[in-house]
């Protein structure tokens, strides 16, 4: 198998646990929303001023998509693997 088409299947079956998660809990709605306005505030934040620690992430379509699915721990795992 290609290594891009095992990356997309890892990133799919995520995205299918994510939602599984999400639809299991009482308050599904403000569960996702909560996640994903975080997620995405802390990737603004590390974006705008992670330079002063050496961990500034850009913004593209990976980074948004998976600080929206993933929430806060997504851009923790960003900063410790650009440390790395």
């Amino acid at each position: 198998m290609n290594t891009e088409i095992i990356f997309f299947l890892i990133c799919a079956a995520i995205v299918l646990i994510m939602l599984v998660y999400y639809c299991r809990r009482q308050k599904k709605f403000s569960t996702a929303a909560f996640g994903i306005i975080t997620g995405l505030a802390a990737l603004f934040l590390v974006n705008k001023f992670g330079g002063i620690i050496g961990a500034e992430l850009p913004l593209n379509t990976f980074n948004v998509c998976g600080s929206a699915v993933l929430g806060v721990p997504f851009v923790a795992c960003l900063v410790i693997i650009k440390f790395l």
